[in-house]
């Protein structure tokens, strides 16, 4: 007989059926034994009667988190056992043969309870952690978004392109996590922080529409909502103005909104009532500074309705902010933001007032997403990396492919990129991001369930050529 989830066993009522999963809990019922299994689909009611002598004192040993296989008539539950609260809730299986395939000593915490555990604890834990409903029901969703981004863009005629993981320092921002190069003695690769010049590259190669699902590294200090490992949704456009870039992920994001909204459509917004949907707005950095003192504003009426989503554009921002202790001019975004056509004058005058053609994306107090509309101005790409404290010879070391990729004739572009567990973190409702990740590290980056970072032995050191300063 064929296995069939517990989620379709609705459709099999009268007829036998092959399941398997977990014990979620045993309730003896004085000659009657229920037990709850759960796979990935839900939960279904066995019972054991005592007619079958060996296979209900094999029934009787059954404890919570033990792998089993059962075959037997799925029936519909007497009217006075339906549960309403469950998908299955109005069906049960009269278990004729029953197969203990591996059994479990007890967990550290409850896994059929949603109260609070220590978070240290979840997470060293994370494949237990991961069987609680709460959870896998962010993984599912997580898993649901990502394909909807998926065809939603495919039908706008966007191509996925994988970008390399194995790239170039170079300065964006944040601390790079660095790769020793074994082959290539004192050399080294970087993780990328963003695919940022790779799809660049790809506009000036001519794909016009390109997207990617990225995974990107930071190396920053702790922080409670961030992550040295991360997804976003990445993604770049030819022959466009921010108002085309704005527009797709617009659509993108009411389309989302309309579909969770829609029980029928299997979409869940986490137990909460209708989310209301204000229009996005749109407000310059000066407006959002002068009225809200941030330049990301949680403009809900009500701060504590996590049902109520508001949207809002910031656009306009200062291309530079002074760094007072390296005496230089620092991007607001990056180096490769446009300045705003009217403004290119003020580069070399007054770069303090120059204006970019950046826009971020907040939602509820949060930013999601920022994008700008590219330099593809040569000089223009030039004259900023020297207003950051570059010199010739830097930049052409770190920058001199994109800049030689610049002569053979470059699109206007522009694009975006969104925090996918950011987006995910506040339509599910949830308190950071590391419930939406399948497995999170702590705030100060450490892996509690594989016990990483850890140190390496002295053959893999010595073959990368490198020595540990103690």
């Amino acid at each position: 007989m064929k296995r069939i989830q517990i989620g379709e066993t609705i459709k099999h009522i009268g007829k036998k059926a092959l399941l398997a999963g977990w014990i979620n809990i045993r309730r003896d019922h004085g000659k009657i034994i229920f037990v709850d299994l759960r796979d990935r689909s839900g939960l279904i009611q066995l019972v054991f009667t005592p007619k079958n002598k060996e296979l209900y004192q094999l029934a009787e040993k059954l404890r919570p988190e033990w792998v089993v296989k059962v075959e037997g008539q799925i029936n519909e539950r007497p009217e006075k056992m339906v549960n309403p609260n469950i998908d299955t809730g109005k069906v049960e299986m009269l278990v004729e043969k029953l197969e203990v395939l591996n059994e479990s000593i007890t967990p550290p915490f409850e896994i059929t309870e949603e109260g609070e555990i220590a978070e240290e604890l979840r997470l060293k834990y994370r494949y237990l952690d991961l069987r609680r409903k709460r959870v896998k029901e962010n993984m599912v969703f997580r898993y649901q978004i990502i394909k909807f981004i998926r065809d939603f863009l495919d039908k706008k005629s966007f191509l996925e392109i994988e970008t390399p993981i194995l790239t170039k320092s170079t300065p964006e921002g944040a601390r790079d996590f660095l790769i020793p190069a074994r082959l290539h003695p004192g050399e080294f690769y970087a993780l990328p922080q963003a695919p940022q010049q790779l799809k660049q590259l790809l506009m000036i190669a001519g794909f016009e529409k390109y997207f990617q699902i990225a995974h990107c590294f930071r190396d920053e200090d702790s922080r409670g909502d961030r992550q040295p490992e991360f997804t976003q949704l990445d993604l770049e456009m030819s022959f466009v103005n921010q108002e085309d870039v704005r527009a797709v992920i617009e659509e993108l994001i009411i389309e989302i909104v309309e579909l969770m909204n829609k029980p029928a459509q299997g979409w869940s917004a986490s137990g909460r009532k209708k989310l209301t949907f204000n229009p996005l707005k749109v407000l310059t950095y000066d407006e959002a500074i002068k009225k809200y003192k941030t330049d990301s504003p949680d403009l809900r009426k009500d701060k504590k309705d996590p049902n109520e989503l508001c949207f809002v554009w910031i656009v306009d921002w200062p291309l530079f902010e002074w760094d007072r202790e390296a005496k230089r001019w620092d991007p607001m975004h990056h180096v490769f933001t446009s300045p705003r056509e009217e403004d290119i004058k003020l580069l070399d005058k007054d770069p303090a007032k120059t204006r970019s053609r950046q826009y971020d994306l907040v939602c509820n107090g949060y930013e999601i997403g920022g994008g700008s509309i590219r330099n593809s101005n040569l000089d223009v790409q030039k004259k900023i990396f020297e207003l950051v404290g570059l010199k010739k010879d830097e930049i052409n070391e770190k920058f001199g492919h994109l800049l030689r990729a610049f002569e053979y004739g470059t699109p206007p572009h522009g694009g975006i990129a969104l925090g996918v567990e950011r987006l995910l973190m506040i339509l599910r409702n949830e308190p950071n991001i590391r419930e939406v990740m399948a497995f999170p590290k702590t705030g100060d980056g450490k892996d509690l369930m594989m016990e990483a970072p850890n140190k390496v032995t002295k053959k893999q050191l010595k073959e990368l050529n490198i020595k540990i300063d103690k």
